[in-house]
């Protein structure tokens, strides 16, 4: 048996509906600007022709309804709400025809953002990972196994701060859809069980501040619920 220096840390994993067994996050795939009025709202144009992706590591993935703390070096802390789909059956340069078979489930998402850091890293044709790779960022809920709700291609995303509206589409306006994602995704990494795709947001990011409580919903899927804490 192998011996570790440091103890290795602990599967990263999120609830599954109806099931006492979990789901392990093995990486996070985040899908940008997959909205048309969102890319809008950035001041960019939409990018139809392919998505483009950034990253976030597992270990910074959260379970709804966590109080998280207000991270550092930011005064710009914003909202995504998101589909995530959820891989259960790994493969490489998969057909669109053949997406679906290997989604295992659907969740609600938050895709936390230091809008600032990101702004100043576009600015200077920077990676943006300090704005997008943050601590305790990738928010989602209870995962929804396809067997039991199909795979929905249209419903009612919405986001709502201290109980008010802020983001509302319908996942059926996404620029590149849950298969394509999936098929292109696949030309450039051996997507694997237990990888997390976010598939963009809507309009209507906008900043938190400690204290606010995030709800989301996608509608046939389920919630995500986050509170913002004080910074540390």
């Amino acid at each position: 048996m192998s011996e570790f220096v440091i103890s290795p840390a602990a599967p990263v994993s999120l609830p599954i509906a109806g099931q006492s067994a979990r789901f392990p996050i093995h990486r996070i795939f985040c899908v940008g600007r997959n909205y048309e009025a969102h890319a809008k709202e950035m001041g960019v144009a939409a990018d139809r022709e392919a998505p483009f992706y950034f990253t976030k590591a597992a270990v910074h993935a959260v379970e709804s309804g966590a109080t998280v703390p207000y991270p550092p070096g930011t005064s710009s802390y914003h909202y995504e709400m998101e589909l995530v789909v959820a891989i259960g059956k790994g493969g490489f340069r998969i057909a669109e025809t053949d997406a679906l078979d290997h989604v295992f489930g659907y969740a609600c998402g938050l895709d936390m953002t230091r809008r600032d850091l990101q702004a100043a890293a576009k600015e200077k044709q920077r990676p943006w990972d300090l704005g997008k790779d943050v601590e305790q960022s990738a928010v989602a809920g209870t995962i929804a196994p396809a067997a039991t709700i199909g795979h929905p291609s249209s419903g009612t995303i919405e986001l709502r701060v201290n109980g008010v509206t802020k983001q509302s589409a319908d996942i059926s306006t996404m620029i590149h859809g849950v298969t394509a994602i999936i098929a292109h995704l696949s030309k450039y990494y051996h997507l694997q069980a237990g990888d997390l795709i976010y598939t963009g947001t809507p309009e209507g990011v906008g900043a938190v501040k400690a204290g606010d409580r995030l709800e989301g919903s996608v509608a046939g899927v389920g919630t995500v619920e986050l509170v913002l804490g004080a910074a540390e």
